[in-house]
């Protein structure tokens, strides 16, 4: 199996350096990504900013505090909503880490309303980033002890307006992204089938318009249909809801006859399950659940005054911890 055809973005971790921290996720957004941060603002304040006009505009500092365990994500959109508002962000854990509740992981300092402001937006980027990175790592651990050579992957059930967010992170939690939307990989499924009236006439009409530069992936319900998927030219076929004995039987089989066809199992794995797909001649795994119905980390934004000293100690003590 050619290693150059797999996908890289689950191996980060094993790149020289690679821990938290020090692969810069960030240098991949688009110059045009900030917009979606000026339009979750423009949503949360499409008019007059009582609270703020309550607690003015007086130079004031706030703790973010992690208060459940798991991997901090989504920090340059945190950092993004409050440098449109004027503030500045002190961050006191990389991004990537696995924090430990309760934990100060960073000083958000600027006016005091624009403090609020911004908080429940970037609190609602940061708490579901860091829960989606939370369980792609987990994924990400599964697959390390299993020894499996494949990778795991999302897919393309997302929240509208999320998908970038919810796709960078997966990739700081160790997992690829699959195909970001429908430009970027053309996904030939059922549907798409009847329509054509047959999978070599769908392929070949995808061909017809996408050309050598980009991938043709075909559902597949069936080892028949898989074969017949790659025969008429596809680069990757999907078995589709496959148990785990059934799964390794097709794709040895498939492997046979097209060793540098790309195979994919997907349908119902859940983190529960997923090591039992790890199956010799899999080379992805993709897993909806990573961004579908996914648990949120516990984070909360506290104005200086208000943090209790309970909270204080507690945080100092588990910054010396992990010192």
């Amino acid at each position: 199996r050619p290693e150059s055809r797999l996908p890289m973005a689950a191996m980060a971790a094993s790149l020289p350096g690679g821990g938290p921290g020090t692969v810069n996720w960030a240098d991949l957004l688009p110059p045009t990504w900030e917009r979606i941060v000026d339009a979750y603002l423009a949503d949360d304040t499409p008019s007059f900013d009582v609270g703020g006009f309550v607690v003015g505009s007086e130079e004031d500092e706030a703790w973010l505090l992690g208060k459940s365990a798991g991997v901090l994500a989504g920090v340059p959109f945190f950092d993004c909503v409050f440098r449109k508002l004027g503030c500045t962000v002190e961050w006191l854990a990389p991004e990537g880490e696995t924090i430990s509740p309760v934990a100060h992981v960073a000083t958000v300092r600027g006016p005091r309303r624009m403090l609020l402001l911004g908080e429940r937006t970037a609190l609602n980027i940061l708490t579901r980033a860091s829960g989606i990175a939370t369980e792609a790592a987990k994924a990400a651990a599964i697959k390390a002890s299993s020894g499996w050579a494949g990778e795991v992957a999302g897919t393309r059930k997302l929240t509208p307006g999320f998908r970038l967010v919810e796709k960078y992170a997966l990739l700081v939690g160790g997992c690829g992204t699959h195909r970001m939307d429908l430009s970027q990989m053309t996904m030939i499924k059922d549907n798409h089938v009847w329509a054509a009236g047959s999978i070599p006439k769908a392929v070949a009409k995808a061909r017809s318009a996408c050309g050598f530069s980009s991938k043709i992936e075909v559902e597949a319900r069936t080892l028949e249909e898989a074969k017949e998927a790659a025969a008429a030219g596809a680069d990757v076929v999907m078995l589709d809801n496959f148990e785990p004995d059934a799964l390794e039987a097709a794709a040895a089989a498939f492997k046979a006859a097209f060793p540098h066809v790309l195979v994919e199992a997907s349908g119902g794995i859940r983190l529960d399950t997923l090591g039992s797909y790890m199956r010799p001649g899999v080379d992805v795994l993709s897993m909806g659940s990573l961004t579908q119905g996914y648990p949120c980390l516990d984070f909360s934004l506290k104005l200086r005054k208000g943090i209790t000293s309970g909270e204080a100690n507690h945080a100092a003590e588990v910054a010396g911890a992990k010192a």
